[in-house]
């Protein structure tokens, strides 16, 4: 038995925002959410304001989205939502604003404490979001996920509510185009993670493996560009369509250990969210190799791989890391990672020992 549900739409070609206003306008004014940078560089934020000013809504902008965005700062950010009086919101960037955009929208209809937001049970429904992204990595603009960061635990903790799926995704290769060829880079990398970490779940289906699958087809076509830096607007395009079908993977199936020990590198280290994760995934899939032998070659024959090595070479390519990392550091960061929900989603029991051991493999 297995159950399947993506409530968003989702619109991807170029000026696709411009030429469905219906679909980008959910009310009668919008708040909208974007980092200092992303929104504006990738051109997304002006085609929003165009078309809100043509179709005369009106609008507030938010453009205080740091990355890895904690519980207060979104707090802040729903509050000054409810205060301007918005009905919807509109996000716009990577992973952090559209991150912040859910758990704003949450805040803006209900009188919370900021804490609250983790009992993942609201009185009211939050505002209607419509999600642009700037980068091809997270996917968050087709999942109900909210990956904050959570300073008292140490580490990043997401909430999830159905209600939070975005209403409308818009895909435009364009705004993804001039990124930082390494932004980029790990971008693609939380991408094809979170097709591979989908598919080795045990939650995984019929149908979320043929999502992850085709995600895995697209990436492998892709890193060779990735790796050469040379893009194209339709390679973009390609690599947003992967990014979301990663996205609607782990909406149905959760993501792994890798993600959930690649929060402890994020918070502790700095080290963007899909380098983390990628800097994991060999070890990881040596250690899934086991009890998922024919499934991690599935993965492997998606990408156009042969090997668990072939893949750790192009993930070698695209993430250099130079950083040293000690025992004692993988030590406390074992203490928050082993608490993770993640520990009981891949496709064999998980002991401490196991994580120090991916740990130390991938970082030592």
């Amino acid at each position: 038995m297995f159950s399947f549900y993506m409530p968003t739409k989702i619109l991807a070609g170029e000026n696709v925002v411009h030429e469905n206003p219906e679909h980008l306008i959910l009310g009668r004014k919008a708040f909208i959410v974007t980092g200092k940078r992303s929104g504006y560089a990738s051109g997304a934020l002006q085609d929003v304001c165009d078309t809100l000013l043509e179709n005369r809504v009106d609008f507030v902008i938010y453009d205080r989205i740091e990355n890895n965005p904690d519980v207060d700062s979104v707090y802040a950010a729903g509050r000054q939502a409810f205060s301007c009086g918005a009905d919807f919101i509109i996000a716009i960037g990577g992973g952090s604003p559209l991150d912040a955009a859910k758990a704003a929208a949450v805040y803006a209809t209900n009188d919370i404490s900021p804490m609250d937001i983790y009992k993942d049970n609201f009185a009211h429904k939050p505002l209607p979001i419509a999600a642009i992204p700037t980068t091809a990595g997270t996917g968050s603009e087709v999942t109900p996920y909210s990956i904050l960061t959570l300073h008292s635990a140490g580490t990043k903790r997401s909430f999830t509510c159905e209600d939070c799926f975005p209403k409308t995704a818009f895909l435009d290769g364009r705004y993804t185009l001039e990124l930082p060829l390494q932004t980029a880079r790990n971008t693609a990398v939380d991408a094809m993670c979170h097709c591979i970490e989908g598919y080795l779940t045990n939650r995984a289906s019929h149908s979320s493996d043929y999502v992850a699958l085709e995600g895995l087809r697209i990436i492998g076509r892709c890193i060779p560009r990735l790796i050469s830096g040379k893009f194209n607007t339709d390679m973009c395009l390609d690599m947003l369509w992967a990014s979301t079908l990663g996205g609607i993977t782990i909406s149905q199936t959760s993501t792994t250990i890798v993600h959930s020990m690649g929060y402890q590198l994020t918070y502790c280290r700095n080290i963007p969210h899909g380098m983390a994760n990628g800097l994991l995934l060999g070890a990881f899939l040596d250690w899934c190799w086991e009890t998922a032998a024919h499934r991690i070659e599935a993965c492997l024959h998606a990408l156009g791989m042969n090997s668990i090595e072939e893949l750790k070479s192009a993930l070698h390519s695209l993430l250099p890391f130079s950083e040293s990392v000690s025992s004692d550091e993988i030590e406390d960061w074992l203490k928050v990672s082993m608490t993770a929900k993640n520990v009981n989603t891949p496709p064999r029991k998980v002991t401490i020992d196991d994580e120090r051991s991916i740990y130390q493999k991938s970082l030592l």
